[in-house]
């Protein structure tokens, strides 16, 4: 991005040019030379007391580099290096799976992931987790909107709902004696964070309780729960959405745990959860994030396998089942200007009870409680709203049998599809993998070795550039997809610019951005099929 670039981005801003953003916030623009506004906006929502952990900080830029309005006197897009590498790196997550003494069986050899902020605080949040009762690992990316509630409370829950479905009746049976004897009970998960995640320590008892009213209701089954992972997974999404709707409709203990219930159901989130075990990979898909395979075919190519679809207006499937699920004389207003009723780009989210319950029924709700407006809740309810719910957080899933050309799997919010294509990212992530390959440190060594041997590798390692590659394949990806420039390469001024954007503006440009890739161990794949 040249400097006249540059320029203009901070004069149409003063100038109040608006450009339209392709996210999922609760309307269009409406241009104000003083300041811009939205019809339903976002909420810069803050979900803790005062001196309590808050969300407002997580992976947000630091203020030294981020300004906070166009309207600065002194306004610059200028980023050192370091900066740059400071703010992209900043949300870095990665961990790799323990080989124990070679005999790693998990056919997940690491991941790695990274977030950027766009909103203030950032409303996508992500997942990552070993199931301990059951086998497999899971993983999840979630796009916030109308705030960061519901994303922050469904990547808190949903991977305990879907590890309690899978579990045995006898597993569950101990479960609940542990806990009706208030004895330390069974972990269901080993949790894989960022020092940064927040959790909702003010209502988690509660959580567990509800996620413990789910296995009784498990319990109380007549035969074994016995879901597969698909029914597991679909179970798991439905009852978390309906646990959502039913605690904002509770009394609750005090203020502060009624603001949660009511911000997390009153905003909403889209998810893409991918479970995998052995060579077994399930994709659960809710919204319009997605989850991208990445194959190396035998010619050396690299191809793209979507294993998701996003769920809006521009998708027939989605268009047809709502039409079926809406009588006939609706079927002009179910979509208007590309979203819900004219409102929400996805088509299936979880919160949003705005475009779930009656009118009546957000009337009640909204009408016992205290001052929602402080809560940044908006009572809108949309023209042509006549047969609720026209929101589903039922996923699809799809499943997929790993392969030993399946190398690597990318799940991310739609901001980073926004800016590359699935075979982008995936020639993107096949071209990292080649430099790390290419720059790893050789470990076999000429014998004797000497001073002047020792001194040629490392300068064949200054030479090909080691210390520039970025070390976390998210990053690289987030790096690319807000600063690349025509030819596909990494513009640094464009790179600093769009880094820099204020908070009145950013969001013209770019999406909050959550990445998470996951390798797989080609050896563990092979071996299955060898073995079977």
């Amino acid at each position: 991005m040249s400097r006249t670039v540059s320029s203009w981005i901070l004069s149409s801003a003063r100038n109040s040019i608006v450009l339209q953003g392709k996210g999922h916030l609760y309307s269009i623009y409406i241009p104000n030379r003083n300041k811009i506004k939205w019809k339903l906006g976002f909420s810069k929502t803050r979900l803790y007391p005062a001196g309590s952990c808050s969300s407002d900080n997580t992976f947000s830029l630091k203020k030294a580099f981020r300004h906070t309005s166009t309207e600065e006197e002194h306004f610059s897009f200028q980023l050192s290096p370091s900066q740059i590498n400071d703010i992209l790196r900043a949300g870095e997550l990665s961990h790799k799976i323990l080989d124990l003494n070679g005999k790693n069986a998990n056919s997940v050899l690491r991941f790695e992931s990274n977030q950027l902020a766009s909103n203030t605080p950032i409303e996508d949040r992500r997942s990552a987790a070993t199931c301990l009762q059951t086998k497999g690992m899971m993983f999840g990316v979630f796009d916030g909107h109308a705030g960061s509630a519901c994303a922050q409370a469904v990547s808190e829950r949903l991977l305990h709902y879907i590890a309690v479905s899978l579990m045995s009746r006898q597993t569950l049976e101990e479960i609940e004696l542990a806990v009706e004897c208030m004895k330390p009970a069974l972990p269901i998960l080993q949790w894989h964070k960022h020092p940064n995640d927040v959790v909702y320590q003010e209502i988690a008892s509660q959580y567990f309780e509800n996620l413990r009213v789910y296995w009784q209701h498990l319990l109380d089954l007549d035969a074994e729960p016995g879901f597969s992972l698909e029914e597991a997974m679909i179970c798991a999404f439905k009852r978390l959405d309906s646990d959502i709707s039913l605690e904002v409709q509770a009394p609750q203990e005090n203020e502060l745990m009624r603001n949660i219930a009511l911000q997390v159901a009153f905003s909403g989130a889209t998810a893409c959860v991918a479970h995998v075990d052995s060579v077994h990979l399930h994709v659960a898909n809710t919204g319009d994030c997605r989850a991208v395979l990445g194959v190396h075919e035998e010619d050396g190519t690299w191809s793209s396998l979507p294993l998701t679809r996003d769920h809006n207006a521009f998708d027939e499937f989605e268009i047809r089942r709502l039409k079926r699920e809406h009588p006939r004389s609706e079927e002009k207003t179910l979509f208007v200007n590309d979203r819900l009723l004219g409102i929400l780009m996805p088509s299936r989210a979880f919160g949003d009870v705005q475009l779930k319950w009656s009118k009546e029924l957000q009337h009640s709700v909204l009408e016992n409680s205290c001052d929602v407006e402080a809560l940044n809740i908006y009572q809108y309810v949309p023209p042509n709203y006549h047969t609720p719910p026209y929101l589903t957080a039922e996923p699809e899933v799809t499943y997929h049998k790993l392969r030993s050309k399946d190398k690597f799997l990318v799940i991310a919010s739609d901001g980073l599809w926004e800016m590359l294509s699935n075979e982008k990212v995936v020639n993107l992530v096949a071209g990292h993998l080649t430099e790390l390959n290419v720059q790893k440190p050789q470990l076999a060594f000429e014998k004797p070795v000497n001073l002047g041997y020792m001194h040629s590798l490392l300068l064949q390692r200054k030479n090909r550039g080691n210390a520039s590659l970025d070390q976390n394949i998210a990053t690289h990806l987030i790096k690319h997809a807000i600063g690349s420039n025509e030819y596909g390469e990494v513009d640094q001024e464009k790179l600093a610019a769009m880094l820099t954007l204020p908070e009145d503006l950013a969001r013209m440009y770019r999406d909050d951005i959550t990445v998470t890739v996951v390798y797989f161990n080609s050896e563990t794949i092979e071996n299955y099929y060898r073995n079977s």
